[in-house]
């Protein structure tokens, strides 16, 4: 017997606790498959808390730090649409984002050489001091979440993710079982 089936309610955030007693009193089908779906939530949840933690005392959120990471990377700044589409977010949430991290200092606009009505977004000297630590510092994290995982433990892990990620979309789309 695995561990999860020993204890299944271990790591289950309290709501998914009440909802899963729930399950079982109504005798759901697949209450196992329901404790399965709220333990990857609660793994997902704890996840973002830790990440927020350690963003906190830098004054950043998610959306910040993946700005800063996608700047570090594109040597000359991104146009602001490119790094909207990059990092998955409207222009207007960019918008809002560069304009916390250029009052923290952290990236300036700059008018494009070629164009001038055209603006790059950049790291400041100090932008890429905090991006290349906390990076850094990002990737301990990681790494001591998953040191645990053997190479052929995450080839299955990841494998069963993308089989559960290609049936999300599904109610949405009409295509849920009944």
């Amino acid at each position: 017997m695995n561990e999860i089936t020993s204890n299944p309610a271990q790591g289950l955030e309290q709501k998914y606790l009440a909802l899963l007693d729930e399950a079982n009193r109504r005798q759901l089908p697949d209450v196992d498959g329901i404790r399965l779906c709220f333990q990857l939530l609660s793994v997902a949840a704890a996840i973002d808390r830790d990440c927020a933690v350690l963003l906190a005392p830098h004054g950043l959120s998610e959306g910040r730090f993946i700005l800063l990471f996608l700047l570090d990377a594109a040597e000359r700044g991104l146009p602001p649409n490119l790094l909207a589409e990059r990092a998955g977010v409207s222009r207007a949430t960019v918008t809002g984002l560069v304009d916390g991290l250029e009052r923290e200092g952290l990236v300036a606009r700059r008018a494009e050489l070629a164009d001038r009505r055209s603006l790059a977004v950049c790291l400041t000297p100090a932008g890429k001091r905090l991006a290349r630590r906390l990076f850094a510092q990002h990737a301990q994290w990681i790494a001591g979440l998953l040191g645990d995982i053997g190479a052929e433990e995450r080839r299955v892990l990841s494998d069963l993710l993308a089989r559960v990620a290609a049936r999300t979309g599904a109610v949405a789309a009409g295509e849920a079982q009944r």
